[in-house]
């Protein structure tokens, strides 16, 4: 072979390793994009998202869909490129996503977590709206608990070191003076017998006082409500589910048939929080069909900007505004808006 087939050879040989290597080498970016769309009021694989019993339930029509962000991990510099040239995906640093300091598993605990809270605050804005008798429960109690032993998942807390209890603040307020390592009595009430136990309390890194270890929920005095959603997180649902415990506990859909999304974190006390990745979020609503958006007060810029075409976005500060927007939208009144005043 000649020098010059000899250099054709090489070459070939480079751009094929090349080829490999940028096809099969992991980089330190993630895709953001488009996630599935679920309606809070209907079935997911055969289970309701949100089912009541023992209370009273009223039909519900249309849609109230909560969005997702996709991300698309373990890229590799090829495919990166690709989602980067497409322009229907974010390519972003792993490290906005997946801090480095925690790991992968940690990632999704935590993601775990708060869905669980989301769900949690949900009902208790929903009920708290709808001002049903309540009782708080030991929702879940949280890896190592120092409660482990003396309380179960669905047990009442009656009261906290004699303090009487009547909602989940309460009984992060019961707890604020104290230390780790003191003893409390948590009045409980399980299988309809009252019973005291004392739980020697432990700390957490992220706050002074002393740790019960359990995460307090709400739930109706009569009857139940459960909301699931299989292998979701983050607290980007917690507005969309609660509407949806509305909507089911009250007579007349709260959408008149229409196809409604939205997103947003909730407080228990009903305050709306502004969520990421509020692009996708309406690109996939929109897709899906829906012709409304519920958009947190603090994202409207963010969604005037990117909004598709054919939806209308609707400004939410609390549950009640989401409410009122939803009531506008049915009798055919101008909702609160994102969009910038003419």
């Amino acid at each position: 072979m000649n020098r010059r087939t000899w250099n054709l050879v090489a070459a070939g040989m480079l751009a094929l390793a090349l080829g490999v290597l940028a096809a099969t080498l992991p980089v330190p970016m993630v895709a953001l994009g488009p996630g599935p769309t679920y309606d809070t009021l209907g079935d997911v694989d055969g289970t309701a998202v949100v089912a009541v019993d023992g209370l009273q339930v009223f039909p519900t029509s249309g849609h109230l869909n909560m969005t997702t962000v996709s991300v698309t991990d373990r890229l590799t510099l090829l495919s990166t490129l690709g989602m980067w040239a497409s322009g229907d995906r974010q390519v972003v640093p792993r490290s906005e996503v997946f801090p480095p300091e925690k790991s992968d598993e940690q990632v999704q605990q935590e993601n775990t977590e708060q869905f669980a809270a989301s769900e949690a605050n949900a009902e208790v804005a929903a009920l708290t709206e709808l001002r049903l008798p309540t009782r708080v429960v030991v929702g879940d109690l949280v890896p190592n608990s120092p409660a482990q032993g003396a309380l179960q998942v669905g047990d009442e807390i009656v009261a906290v070191s004699g303090r009487p209890v009547d909602s989940p603040a309460a009984v992060s307020n019961a707890l604020a003076t104290t230390k780790p390592g003191q003893s409390v009595t948590i009045t409980y009430r399980r299988s309809g017998e009252q019973r005291d136990a004392n739980v020697v309390l432990g700390s957490s890194p992220d706050r002074p006082q002393g740790l019960l270890g359990v995460r307090p929920g709400i739930e109706p005095r009569a009857g139940d409500i459960r909301i699931s959603l299989g292998d979701i997180g983050g607290p980007s649902a917690g507005l969309m589910f609660a509407l949806a415990v509305i909507d089911k506990l009250t007579p007349g859909g709260l959408t008149d048939g229409r196809f409604v999304a939205g997103t947003g974190t909730i407080t228990p006390d009903g305050q709306v929080g502004p969520i990421g990745g509020i692009p996708f979020k309406m690109r996939a609503a929109r897709d899906a069909g829906a012709t409304a958006f519920l958009v947190p007060a603090d994202n409207c810029a963010e969604a005037v900007a990117n909004a598709p075409d054919g939806l209308q976005l609707v400004r939410v500060a609390t549950l009640g505004d989401a409410l009122t927007g939803l009531g506008a939208l049915s009798a055919g009144r101008p909702a609160p808006s994102c969009s910038p005043a003419p």
